[in-house]
């Protein structure tokens, strides 16, 4: 029987005691979906958290949203992770600000769906840009304070599609690949000061997925929201599609001692999804 779909809800806001109290902790594309909930997550179980965006009024939003969790301190810069010295700044501004740091979790957001003859130059080197050097640059950067600290941890949020690929997901099933060949690359060079991890999620009710959903309805592919959601859902064993909070339990944990051995692992948290 499929577990009710506010399951994940009724958990949310329960802290799990990981032991990162005080810990500082760097969380890109962190003003919404499985970024944010991964700075909930850290910031719940006590760490200093900083996120960043490129949308002042959303970022100030999520700075809001995070300072009710828990009793670290939050720091909101805008910086685009796409760009080198925005995040090199970022990087700098979060050492400065918490004195150091411990734990880097890298999201982005998704690549343009379509078949490979679909896609176009432009979005070919946009996925490259957001997907693989957004990770290239912040893992750069931020391995000299990561390797000064007694706990550093790199985890990154991929897909799915880094492990079995997707219909008419091109590009995703390309960079996300790349980007778990990097990480996997990252465990080795960077051990044992650094533990680098990776989670795919299957399908998340995030902004993104709501958004496509929503799309379809208005196209008449769905009667209602409901009935797409759980469309998406129709591969998952466990019945459902994930909460973002989900994702970022997950997240906390790996950057955790709780995990501390625990590196260079892909970590699918997909309901079941993955075949392979």
């Amino acid at each position: 029987m499929a577990l009710p779909k506010d399951y994940a809800i009724n958990i949310q806001g329960v802290r799990m005691e990981l032991n990162i109290d005080g810990n500082a902790a760097l969380v890109t594309a962190s003003t919404s979906g499985m970024g944010l909930a991964s700075a909930e997550a850290l910031a719940r179980e006590g760490a200093n958290v900083a996120i960043c965006g490129r949308t002042p009024e959303r970022l100030t939003q999520a700075r809001e949203q995070l300072a009710d969790v828990g009793e670290g301190d939050v720091l909101a810069a805008e910086a685009d992770v796409t760009a080198p010295d925005d995040v090199a700044a970022l990087v700098e501004a979060t050492v400065e600000e918490f004195g150091g740091l411990d734990h880097l979790v890298m999201s982005a957001g998704d690549p343009a769906s379509g078949r490979f003859l679909d896609t176009t130059n432009e979005e070919w080197i946009g996925a490259m840009e957001t997907l693989v050097m957004s990770v290239v640059y912040t893992a750069r950067e931020a391995h000299a304070p990561l390797e000064e600290s007694d706990a550093g941890t790199m985890v990154a949020i991929t897909a799915t599609s880094a492990q079995e690929i997707l219909d008419a997901a091109a590009l995703s099933n390309s960079m996300r690949r790349a980007v778990s060949g990097l990480l996997e690359t990252l465990a080795r060079e960077f051990a044992p000061e650094i533990r680098v991890n990776e989670i795919q999620p299957g399908p998340t009710e995030t902004e993104s997925l709501a958004g496509v959903i929503e799309d379809a309805v208005e196209r008449g592919d769905y009667p209602d929201y409901e009935t797409g959601l759980a469309d998406w859902a129709t591969d998952a064993p466990l019945g459902r599609v994930a909460d973002p909070q989900e994702i970022g339990d997950v997240a906390a944990f790996l950057s955790s001692p709780r995990a501390s051995y625990v590196t260079g692992a892909s970590l699918p948290v997909d309901g079941g999804t993955i075949r392979s």
